[in-house]
Order: C-alpha cells, then structure tokens, then sequence
C-alpha cells in the first residue's frame, strides 16, 4: 500500500510521469474535457470531491510553478479564488479567459473532474522541478 498521502492510481501515475512544465488541470463537474485529453473522473455527488480537496491532495506530490486561472474565477467566485491562492502559496499566476483555458487542456497531461459545482473552479498546474 501506498505510503504518501495521495491514494488515487491514475492521477499518481500521470504526476509520476510529468516533467518540468508539464500541465494537470483540475475541474469542476462541468469543465467540458477534450476527447483527446487524458480524463480522470472522480466526481461521485454533487461537491465530492470539492476542487479545493483535489488541488490540496495533487499538491502533496506535483511541484508546481506557476498555476493557468480563469480571469472569471476571480470574478464570478472570489471566495474560491482567494481559497486558491491561500492554498498554492508562493506560486505564479497566469491570467487567462475561460476559453484560452478549455483550449489549454488539450495540452495537459490530463483533467481530474471533480464533483465540484462552483462556478469557474478549474485551475492549470504546471510542473517545476524540484532542484
């Protein structure tokens, strides 16, 4: 049995196998995913998992350098958008439209969909290294 914290296989295996500015994203249960995109769906109800559980979980074993918001987030649901920024601490913010992020995800290594039923609650990770 796993040892870390984070117990989910297939979203363990994707960070295992990302380098330096590689991206994950992060969604809610709406975020329409490419087909060429790799999905990883752990929404079950509404708002399980919550986004802001996900995001700390993938924290605990991706370095992140700079993260890809939606400039919505901030303005549609500030609330979570200051949640976000408490929890990825010190890191880059790239503001983007909503739509530069969808067209984003079909460069990510994959898209965890949540149960989260926030408005604009998706985020990009890129990868850093931690040398």
């Amino acid at each position: 049995m796993r040892k870390t914290a984070l117990l989910n296989s297939d979203i363990s295996a994707v960070i295992s196998r990302m380098g330096h500015t590689d991206m994950l994203a992060i969604g809610d249960c709406g975020l329409p995913i490419p087909d060429e995109t790799n999905r990883i769906d752990i929404a079950l109800i509404k708002n399980i998992p919550g986004f802001l559980q996900t995001l700390e979980a993938v924290l605990l074993e991706l370095q992140v350098e700079e993260i890809l918001l939606a400039s919505e987030t901030k303005e549609v649901s500030p609330e979570l958008y200051k949640k976000i920024l408490e929890v990825i601490g010190n890191v880059k913010v790239t503001w983007i439209s909503h739509e530069e992020l969808k067209d984003n995800l079909k460069k990510c290594k994959a898209v965890v969909r949540t149960g989260e039923q926030t408005p604009y609650a998706n985020i990009i990770l890129k990868s850093g290294v931690v040398f």
